[in-house]
């Protein structure tokens, strides 16, 4: 019995520790060359991202893309906020702007739908923030 006992504490801890390594979502900060208007909505889309007010992040950010539409972090950070809230097509379209305005950004080209080849996630997770089925965070 406690060698069954061990085997089933043994696997468990086992999985945990090869299951992969959870990415870290963050928003992005905003660069220094941006409008009055865009760095407003920027900053208050920040203070409602970090209190978890997606929805209300999900307007800044958007007041942030209309104010300066090359912006590619307000593209990212409006992206995430609306995945969040579980809008992977609309977040989809922001995480691929964003990074077609920033090519060389890390960040944005490690984002979910852009590491995914989009065969193989899982469409039943409300969001591309979501671990898939396995994975233990």
């Amino acid at each position: 019995m406690r060698f069954f006992f061990a085997l089933v504490v043994l696997c468990g801890l086992t999985g945990g520790c090869m299951s992969p390594a959870k990415v870290p979502v963050t928003i992005l900060p905003m660069p220094s060359d941006i409008s009055t208007k865009a760095a407003a909505a920027m900053t208050e889309g920040d203070r409602l991202f970090r209190s978890k007010d997606w929805g209300g992040a999900v307007q800044s950010f958007q007041t942030a893309v209309s104010a300066q539409p090359t912006l590619a972090e307000a593209h990212y950070n409006l992206a995430v906020s609306l995945d969040r809230i579980g809008n992977k097509t609309e977040a989809k379209k922001h995480y691929l702007e964003a990074a077609n305005l920033a090519p060389g950004n890390k960040v944005i080209w490690d984002s979910p739908p852009l590491r995914e080849t989009g065969l193989n996630h899982n469409l039943r997770q409300k969001s591309y923030l979501d671990p898939t089925p396995g994975q233990r965070f």
